[in-house]
């Protein structure tokens, strides 16, 4: 769930718009059921943490047939995601979903930016 975010910012959209961040993940054949009812179930202080962390209106969506997750997060102009990382309860997360997504040796998602080539408020 909780990618690791490039260290530079993302391009804000708009002068009055929060950045967003979108990006790529993969799941494992067999898994989007578990995935699912895993983040239906989000730990409160999961959702504390990305909240702390400037990480608001977050989505991820699934592509059934290549099993590619597709995320997108608004980020405060403050936002500390970058930190993440460093957090018991991300780090706790990953090992949860680890089972279920390609993930790195660290059990952090394998995840790639996304660049916006369009945006329609």
């Amino acid at each position: 769930m909780t990618p690791r975010l490039p260290r530079r910012r993302p391009q804000e959209p708009s002068k009055n718009k929060m950045p967003r961040h979108a990006f790529k993940m993969k799941l494992k054949p067999g898994m989007a059921a578990e995935y699912k009812k895993r983040h239906d179930a989000i730990w409160p202080e999961l959702a504390a943490e990305l909240k702390a962390a400037g990480v608001s209106d977050y989505s991820i969506f699934l592509d059934e047939e290549t099993l590619t997750l597709f995320g997108v997060q608004q980020l405060s102009d403050d936002h500390t995601a970058a930190q993440l990382p460093n957090s018991p309860a991300v780090r706790k997360w990953w090992d949860f979903m680890a089972p279920l997504m390609e993930v790195h040796p660290d059990n952090s998602p394998v995840a790639s930016p996304l660049k916006e080539v369009f945006h329609l408020d």
